[in-house]
């Protein structure tokens, strides 16, 4: 079928539906629009057999829903209602939640349904839930749906209790630090990150705080400041702690919206002086403490975890990470695991920390410089083989960051974005021989000029990555660790990595990794140092949220024959 997406952002859900129905065979577009009359146009200029809304804050016009068949993915269940679905969600605590298919119809979310999908809540933020879980339930049910569709099957009228809510309201998510267990606290800050953050008051300034983990080993008097870790603060709670990572300024109405940065950095100048906690060595199974960068090892496997906010890594965030990598590589271990975490992996250069920074053609040097310095620790790690396990999602020099280990692993519902284009670069991490490397000269080029996502089946059908691994975002760290035990326990683990050896000094001899660095990196500070250039322009737009250029694109992918449908892989209604 010719399938069209409607979005109002080309985000990590739109990406997935889009290459994942490329995967089964259709013709998909996706349209990103702003509002209704957009919605109209695409529509007219496209001719669809079948509108899907991925995501859609505008509301299809009467006319386009009455004519063509357009299904609309609601964040839940059926009978739920509201535009605050997953928030509110998150905020009550549930365990369990759905996704619903609905056909565009005069009362939002009230439509017939063509699928429904269900899937447990872990203790996560709004955005991991949404960019795992909820994807993955969501994508299930909108497969079920086109096949319906295909089938001229009908969909069925809504039946039960509704449950219609309202929009959260920011003051509604507001923390009472005198009162809230840590608990409470948690459940609020997870059910507004990333979007739209928790409003508070702070050290003499309105904020809004990003995300929330919990820390048991600390206490003091509710809502005080007691320690900081790798730019996150911790904040005492009635019966604990918070750690927050990152905060954004309150900057109000009729001003620029300020960039979301790690919360030291939002503080500087403001922030008292607090002890530096490093994280523990190794705590104990039932200790609740926070993170970003993890090591753990079992028999001849370690496992380099990290799990930076939006999968974004500054310049102190890389050379920590490098710092780590080092500590590792050290350890007698046969296979190092680089990720293994749930959610991103990585999507490469901090852009919020940047368009923050004083100068910030110097701030993105400094943080491709940092990035080129982790990726190269990994090309020239030669007496162990090295695994990226992307958990997640990954792109542009997140990707090329996996790319330098030996194998690249996924988890099945992963997309990544093996490109730099959309932000107007030209890319570093040397690319332009891992990719290559990997895909082929053409397909390379390809892939970084057209600029668009590609699934984990697909890049497992190109080369891009070695493994998918089909199971849920919380089995992915126990499974890929299964796996690198299994991999360090073959007879050729070490003529394999004597020949790697062997071939990085040959590639060397060659061709140095000095010289493709130098290459990269000339092209990426003619950039950075140039006022005009789109990057800029480009950067200020995302870090900022100003509204989306309309924009499309459309994929069409070959079905693979062995692929079981989407009744033999899941239990759906």
């Amino acid at each position: 079928m010719r399938i069209l997406l409607v979005a109002s952002s080309f985000n990590s859900l739109t990406q997935r539906v889009l290459v994942e129905l490329g995967d089964c065979g259709h013709t998909v577009s996706v349209e990103v629009t702003p509002d209704g009359a957009a919605v109209r146009e695409a529509v007219a200029r496209h001719a669809p057999d079948l509108v899907v809304a991925p995501l859609l804050k505008a509301v299809v016009p009467r006319d386009v829903w009455t004519a063509h068949r357009c299904l609309i993915v609601h964040p839940g269940p059926v009978g739920d209602r509201g535009p605050s679905s997953l928030d509110h969600a998150i905020h009550d605590g549930v365990e369990e939640w759905g996704v619903t298919v609905l056909q565009a119809d005069e009362e939002m979310d009230a439509g017939d349904v063509w699928a429904t999908a269900t899937f447990r809540v872990p203790e996560v933020g709004k955005s991991d839930l949404y960019r795992n879980e909820l994807s993955d339930a969501a994508v299930a049910a909108v497969r079920l749906a086109v096949e319906r569709v295909a089938a001229g099957a009908t969909p069925r009228p809504q039946t039960g209790e509704v449950r219609a809510r309202p929009a959260l309201r920011q003051e509604e998510r507001r923390i009472s630090w005198g009162e809230d267990t840590t608990e409470t606290v948690l459940r609020t800050l997870r059910a507004a990150d990333s979007q739209p953050g928790v409003p508070d008051r702070l050290l003499g300034a309105e904020w809004f705080l990003h995300g929330g983990h919990p820390e048991d080993g600390l206490h003091g008097r509710p809502g005080a400041l007691l320690a900081t870790r790798a730019g996150a603060v911790c904040r005492a709670t009635v019966d604990g702690a918070v750690w927050i990572p990152e905060l954004r300024a309150r900057n109000g109405r009729g001003r620029p919206r300020a960039c979301k940065l790690p919360a030291t950095l939002a503080l500087a100048g403001r922030l008292p002086e607090l002890p530096e906690l490093p994280a523990p060595a190794d705590p104990t199974p039932d200790r609740r403490t926070w993170s970003d960068i993890r090591y753990r090892e079992q028999g001849p496997v370690g496992v380099l975890s990290f799990a930076f906010p939006g999968g974004a890594m500054s310049t102190d965030q890389c050379r920590r990470l490098l710092d780590a990598y080092e500590t590792a590589r050290g350890r007698p271990t046969s296979v190092l695991v680089l990720g293994g975490q749930r959610d991103f992996f990585s999507n490469g250069i901090h852009l919020n920390v940047i368009e923050a920074a004083a100068d910030p053609a110097a701030e993105s040097w400094a943080n491709i410089n940092a990035m080129n310095d982790l990726v190269e620790a990994v090309l020239t790690t030669t007496d162990r083989l090295v695994v990226s396990a992307i958990g997640g999602n990954a792109a542009a020099g997140g990707v090329m960051l996996a790319l330098a280990a030996d194998e690249v692993w996924c988890r099945s519902g992963s997309v990544l974005n093996p490109h730099y284009r959309r932000m107007g670069l030209y890319g570093s991490e040397y690319w332009t021989r891992t990719l290559p490397g990997k895909v082929g000269e053409a397909l390379a080029m390809r892939l970084t000029e057209d600029a668009r996502p590609v699934s984990a089946a697909a890049s497992l059908d190109m080369g891009l990555v070695d493994r998918v691994i089909d199971c849920g975002p919380g089995e992915f760290t126990a499974e890929i660790t299964r796996l690198a035990l299994h991999l360090a326990s073959r007879i050729g683990l070490q003529p394999r990595i004597a020949a790697k050896k062997a071939e990085h000094e040959r590639r060397e001899s060659l061709l140095p990794l000095a010289a493709c660095r130098e290459q990269e990196l000339s092209r990426m500070r003619s950039i950075f140092d140039d006022p005009a250039a789109s990057y800029h322009v480009r950067r200020r737009a995302f870090v900022r949220k100003e509204a989306p250029e309309r924009s499309s694109w459309t994929v069409q992918v070959r079905a693979r024959a062995d692929r079981p449908t989407v009744e033999q892989d899941l239990g759906l209604t």
